[in-house]
């Protein structure tokens, strides 16, 4: 194994729409749009197997809940001999405008209970793909915030910004982060306009 590809987010149904599940739909669609093989339980969570050009690659969903996401994390990098710069994480960003995409090695967790997990059981130095969901404006309003569903209005950036990662997340994998943002950002830029023709300037009268 040569990449793993970590989705976070709470497991089952009632949480599976919430802004703090922005990982696990991520790491989902990169799955589905990959080709992965099919879903394994395994190391604490659900795994499926895939391929990126020369990379093989596993997806992991934890199901410890997110606060101890962490051990999922270390049972599989344990198993395949991985480094944590082999390790990379998708999760939702209270600090990030919604829709914005932002890749970083390293760090510290700011108040993500999945990251904080991480951090504790593998140390710090992970790739981090954090999802902007924005922030309610106040840190009283922040646990009713992510633990409840995207409103729908969110899905017309969201849904496209999951696709982006999905499609260009081998290059992340890769190891090329600024390409990655880069190939993202352009998916999800607005179409130029044509310009309006000039108009035709009239012809001068002749003297």
């Amino acid at each position: 194994m040569d990449a793993l590809l970590v989705g976070l987010g709470n497991p089952g149904p009632e949480y599976a729409t919430h802004r703090h599940n922005a990982g696990f739909m991520a790491l989902e669609r990169i799955v589905a749009r990959q080709g992965f093989g099919p879903a394994k339980s395994r190391f604490r969570g659900m795994t499926a197997e895939g391929r990126m050009g020369e990379s093989k690659v596993l997806a992991l969903k934890p199901t410890t809940y997110m606060n101890r996401s962490g051990e999922a994390v270390a049972e599989a990098m344990q198993f395949y001999k991985l480094q944590p710069q082999q390790v990379i994480v998708l999760y939702d960003e209270l600090d990030l405008a919604p829709g914005k995409l932002k890749v970083k090695r390293g760090g510290g967790a700011a108040g993500h209970n999945g990251i904080r997990s991480i951090d504790a059981a593998i140390g710090p130095d992970f790739w981090r793909v954090r999802i902007g969901i924005g922030h309610p404006g106040h840190k009283d309003l922040v646990h009713g915030y992510v633990l409840h569903s995207f409103a729908k209005a969110e899905r017309d950036w969201l849904d496209p910004l999951l696709d982006a990662i999905a499609d260009e997340i081998g290059v992340m994998v890769e190891g090329k982060s600024e390409l990655f943002m880069t190939r993202v950002a352009a998916k999800l830029a607005p179409p130029k306009a044509d310009r309006p023709a000039k108009p035709e300037r009239p012809a001068k009268e002749a003297l």
